[in-house]
């Protein structure tokens, strides 16, 4: 009986499976290597579905053993630890070599590698070349020219999402459900199509996932105990634009061209936030820039002058390292999520390089945000100064990035002047929001047109009442413009309110900063005031004045001679206290030394 020693190779290429299946293999005695075995659970521990396919295809040896006259055994021992720090130099190998030399065995393997050195030994080797299905592979049946992606579930029927971004449509593909054995087969193709064509990459491989980037598919294979039951999800781009297709004005080119260096890309998933990212990195490498990817998976569609980097032993922050060594102009950072993206984004704006960031949001100020608390707050200008954001595949708004030291908006006292983030609309240069710290928190702010012409108002609501006030308890005041009020008094109150040659009203525009025009009221406009009873007594170094306990809490302006003194409001139980020592207490006490008229009106 015919012996064969079988190696990994041949055994994950599913060849023997077949020639026992054709009847090419019969009376013999199939022999696989411990060794073999050993090195298939190692990489199926390890979640690599190159193992998990080789321990199939044994188990598919076995059941079919039993045709043709076809036994099945295990020889051999166990590698050492030192076997298998030595695997990459062919330590494996080399055993199961030597279990064909030994049972003087026609040694089977795809590897083209180590049939030349069974060959070059003496040892009868049957190369297989394998045959890989490399075009037409099963799951492109699904896609057309309408597909963005496929979804396929072990248990259901395949489904497909087809149109364009915004105007997308979920609907099935197929009336079969899917059998996870299928969905193997599937797998076991792309990994082999990969392999052999080199069109394919194995981007992140964990365990219970596997995202595959094969030409310009993104494959997502998922499978217990990450996931309930198998599933492949294929992302196909459907469409690429030149950054010229977009609807873009000249002013905003402009500023891609000149003066945008720290881009943010925002969207939805499926808005066409990476279609915009890759028509930039096309539109810079065209000006005769040196542009870079980083990505993970490597799914941009970029001209072949732009290179792909993903992350580095695992780490962006180790692929930056090497960045900064060939010095790039531009770097699209492709789905900036995580803590470290977000540092490594900032650093290598602020070393210099210009960045384009692409970023889930559903708003374009959620991509401000993000980056709050991640990066200081005064260094988020210097990291952005553009944000783009993309809905149903155009650009839907646009907003530019200003650092000042200033008031915030709302705010009156000059103390409270800090560093301010000013968000505003590109198109209009209008203001939208405001980012700032009060206190230890992060205020945004947003701006409306009310608050900002808001200002002057709430002036007049405060600082020209209580100014004006002093002339007249019940001045009325008329916003005419930003720059300019109208009051109305009282007759008697006008002399005083002007001054002499003009002097007083010219004293109370330059504190308020505005013009004031000056009006009497209509006689059915004026108010007799009456007199409010009260009681005025000392106590120490304040002056009281007791009125009605009803009083309390509301304001109340005090006249000495019809001219006003002060205005403040009554206290517990109907109390007005003003201090001796103050300006208005002096002025009180003269007014009882000389027994002038002592008014109180009550607002």
């Amino acid at each position: 009986m015919e012996k064969i020693v079988v190696d990994t190779s041949i055994i994950i290429d599913g060849e023997i499976t077949k020639l026992i299946q054709t009847g090419s293999l019969k009376d013999c005695e199939i022999i696989i290597p411990v060794a073999v075995l050993d090195e298939l659970q190692a990489q199926a521990s390890q979640s690599k579905d190159y193992g998990f396919v080789g321990l199939e295809e044994i188990k598919k040896i076995r059941e079919l053993s039993g045709q043709n006259n076809i036994t099945l055994r295990f020889e051999g021992v166990r590698p050492s630890m030192e076997d298998i720090k030595l695997a990459r130099h062919g330590r494996i190998d080399a055993i199961i070599k030597d279990i064909a030399k030994k049972n003087d065995a026609t040694f089977y393997t795809a590897d083209y590698v180590q049939a030349l050195v069974a060959q070059a030994e003496g040892v009868k080797t049957k190369y297989s070349k394998p045959e890989v299905k490399i075009t037409n592979l099963e799951f492109e049946k699904f896609f057309d020219l309408e597909t963005m992606s496929i979804h396929l579930k072990e248990g259901t029927k395949p489904l497909a999402k087809k149109g364009k971004p915004g105007t997308l449509s979920l609907i099935e593909i197929g009336e079969n459900l899917l059998t996870k054995e299928y969905l193997e087969g599937i797998t076991t193709e792309i990994l082999e199509a990969s392999r052999v064509t080199q069109a394919g990459a194995v981007e992140i491989s964990r365990s219970g996932a596997l995202v595959i980037q094969y030409k310009d598919f993104r494959i997502v294979i998922t499978h217990p105990p990450f996931s309930d039951n198998y599933e492949i999800t294929v992302t196909h781009p459907i469409i690429k634009l030149a950054l010229e297709e977009y609807k873009i004005s000249e002013k905003l080119m402009q500023r891609f061209s000149s003066h945008a260096e720290g881009i943010l890309i925002a969207g939805s998933p499926g808005s066409g936030k990476s279609t915009l990212a890759s028509s930039l990195a096309d539109f810079y490498s065209k000006k005769g820039k040196i542009v870079k990817t980083f990505e993970s998976p490597r799914d941009l569609q970029v001209n072949d002058k732009v290179t792909q980097y993903t992350q580095l032993d695992g780490s962006f922050e180790n692929a930056a390292d090497i960045l900064l060594l060939v010095r790039p102009d531009y770097t699209i950072y492709d789905e900036v999520r995580r803590f470290h993206d977000f540092r490594v984004f900032s650093d290598l704006r602020l070393a210099g390089v210009g960045m384009v960031g692409v970023v889930h949001a559903n708003a374009p100020l959620d991509a401000i945000q993000r980056f709050i608390g991640k990066v200081e707050l005064g260094m988020i200008p210097h990291i952005l100064d553009t944000v783009v954001f993309v809905k149903a595949g155009d650009i839907a708004k646009v907003y530019e990035l200003e650092f000042k030291v200033k008031v915030p908006t709302g705010m009156t006292e000059q103390d409270l002047a800090r560093p301010v983030i000013e968000v505003r609309n590109f198109d209009d240069h209008n203001l939208e929001y405001e980012i700032y710290t009060y206190g230890e928190e992060n205020i945004v702010i947003p701006i409306s047109k009310e608050a900002k012409s808001g200002g002057i108002e709430k002036l007049a609501e405060s600082k020209i009442k209580e100014t004006i006030r002093r002339f007249d308890s019940n001045a009325e005041i008329e916003i005419l413009s930003n720059d300019r009020i109208k009051v109305k008094v009282d007759k008697d109150a006008i002399p005083s309110i002007i001054g002499r040659g003009g002097s007083t009203v010219n004293e109370l525009e330059k504190i308020l900063g505005v013009h004031i025009d000056i009006e009497p009221k209509e006689e059915s406009e004026s108010h007799d005031y009456s007199r409010t009873q009260f009681d005025m007594s000392e106590s120490g170094n304040n002056i009281i004045f007791e009125t009605n306990e009803s009083n309390t809490g509301s304001d109340v302006d005090i006249y000495v001679n019809d001219r006003h003194l002060t205005s403040t409001r009554v206290g517990k139980r109907g109390r007005i206290i003003i201090s001796k020592k103050s300006s208005a207490g002096k002025r009180i006490i003269n007014a009882v030394m000389s027994k002038s008229d002592i008014r109180l009106v009550i607002r």
